[in-house]
This record gives C-alpha cells, structure tokens and sequence, in this order.
C-alpha cells in the first residue's frame, strides 16, 4: 500500500485483538491504540494492561489511556494525529467529539447482525434466544448505541450446542477480516452506509448481572439449555440448591445436555443417580455435564457426585 492511511483504534479485550492485529499487519499505519487505564486485578491489586495494550507495546504502537474520553489534552492529541478513520471494537461509547474528528468517520465493529441484538452482550443473547445464525457488522458511529449505518457484515451459523465462547472465538475473526474490509472499501469508495432497518421486532443484548444468570426452572427444557451455553463460559449460570435441613448452596451450570420428556415432577426437582444429575423443567430436563459450588473449580458432574451426598429431595430455584 503506497499511500498509508492513518488510523486510530480503540479496544479492549482480546476479541478486539484480532482486528486491530489484521489491520496492522494490512498495511495500514496505525498511528495510535486507544484503550483503557490499567487497573488493580488479582491477589496482590498489581496494575493490570489490557489485551489490546499488551499487543500494541508488542508491536511498539503508541499507546493513549485517557481516564475522560472529554479530556481536552487527549482530544488534541487525537486532532494532531490527523487520523484519516478511527475504528471501535468493544470499547466503551464515544462522545461525538471523538467520533466526528477523522475525515472518513469512525466505525464499530459489533458482535450481531444489525439492528438485532444492540447493547453490551449480544453474543451471550443470541444464544439464550437459541438463534440459529448470528455475526458481525461494521457500521458508523452515531450518537446512539449500536444505532449508526451499517456497512458490512459477515454471517455465522450456531449449532445447538455451541456455547458463547466458540461463539465469541469465531466472530473474533470474522469481526478480524471484516473491520480490514470495511477499511478497504472505505477508502475506496465503494461501499454506501444504509440506514438501519427497524422494520422488525428488535431484540436488545443488555448487559449481564447476577440476577439474568439465574436459571428459571419453569422454562421449557431447550430454553434453559440455551440459558446455560449462552452464559458459558463466562458469567455463567447459575441455581441455588435447596433442602429444607440442609443450607442453601449456588451452583454454577457451565455444560448440560437436555432432553424433552413428559413428567409429573415440579419444575426443579432433582433426581440423581451416582453418574448422574437430572434437573427437572416443564417439559423435560437438563443433565448436567460440568458444574461449580463456590470455593470450588468447576468439576465433571460424576466427580461432583462422588464427592457430595445429593439427595433427591433436594430442589433447584
């Protein structure tokens, strides 16, 4: 590439990455890497980079961590780098004074296909909803979340036992070879931003807390199974079991396997055998595979049963 367009890029973690490695080793000049301070983490509160850092200090990229992305000494600096595009993947949200300064905009790269699955988490929703297909879209940045016109996407299909984090680890890529291709027809001017559709009933991908992990054994049987791989591996989710002369004690369900059948047992009764953990849902039930109790790492369930007297009288809420 003779004529070098410079760019900024702003991320985080490592599925934003991918892209900024494929843009970098495309050719382009990235002139800076924009991401968060470093933060106390483990044991011992020691500073912490994040992944897109510790890559641009690999590939002696400079690096910008502003706490404000207002802050009047970052927004001149940004202007003095006289970047011809900014480009977003799993930052945080821009104030238009960022997004309006390069000449060619700023896009983002988000894990769906838009208009579906705006917000924080739309890898973990896609799946929960037990989508058959998501992807990856870029798309300009306006003054809305995940709001702007799109301009390109790649497609990916999900089995039904695939979990978030193959998920995530295939629209990594995806997201890799499409923010490089967004950035070609850019500059070529071969591509037309279109207007977001909104023609459809939109589903959201807010953020995850503790209480939308909680399993609701009142669901059907596939629909709790979604709820499981769409939080796996991270957050997780999770049930509490109950006794009435035994405490409570919060499982966290990272695998299962479900089956429909017909029953007369409550919504989350448990039956368990010594190689196995059943967990009764309206129309059938989720076998646990691999599960975790607090202060423990998460185990296969026939070491979990070895290990622990669970009685059938037990309930999950």
């Amino acid at each position: 590439m003779t004529d070098k367009k410079k760019i900024v890029f702003m991320g985080t973690p490592q599925f934003a990455v991918a892209s900024l490695k494929h843009i970098h080793q495309s050719g382009y000049q990235v002139v800076a890497v924009v991401c968060p301070p470093d933060r106390p983490a483990g044991r011992g509160h020691k500073l912490q980079a994040c992944d897109v850092k510790k890559y641009a200090v690999e590939q002696n990229l400079t690096i910008l961590q502003p706490e404000k992305l207002k802050d009047s000494h970052f927004l001149n600096v940004l202007k003095e780098l006289n970047a011809d595009l900014f480009i977003v993947v799993a930052f945080r949200m821009l104030p238009k004074e960022v997004w309006t300064l390069p000449k060619y905009g700023t896009f983002n790269i988000h894990g769906s296909l838009l208009p579906q699955y705006r917000g924080a988490a739309p890898i973990n929703w896609a799946i929960i909803n037990g989508e058959t297909k998501t992807g990856v879209t870029s798309f300009f940045i306006d003054e809305k979340i995940d709001t702007g016109a799109t301009l390109l996407y790649k497609e990916c299909e999900i089995a039904i036992n695939e979990t978030a984090g193959n998920i995530h680890d295939k629209l990594m890529h995806l997201g890799a070879e499409l923010a490089t291709e967004t950035c070609d027809a850019i500059f070529a001017n071969s591509i037309k931003a279109e207007i977001q559709r909104e023609d459809k009933p939109l589903k959201d991908a807010p953020k995850l807390f503790k209480d939308n992990c909680k399993i609701n054994w009142n669901k059907s049987a596939l629909a709790v199974h979604n709820h499981v791989r769409g939080l796996s591996p991270y957050p997780v989710a999770w049930t509490t079991f109950t006794h009435p002369s035994h405490a409570d004690v919060v499982v966290k369900i990272h695998k299962s396997t479900y089956a429909i059948s017909k029953h007369n047992k409550q919504a989350g009764s448990i039956e368990a055998t010594k190689s196995e953990l059943k967990i009764y849902t309206t129309d059938g039930y989720l076998s646990l595979i691999e599960i975790q109790t607090p202060g423990k790492k998460k185990m296969e369930i026939q070491s979990f049963l070895n290990g622990n007297s669970i009685l059938n009288q037990h309930k999950a809420c």
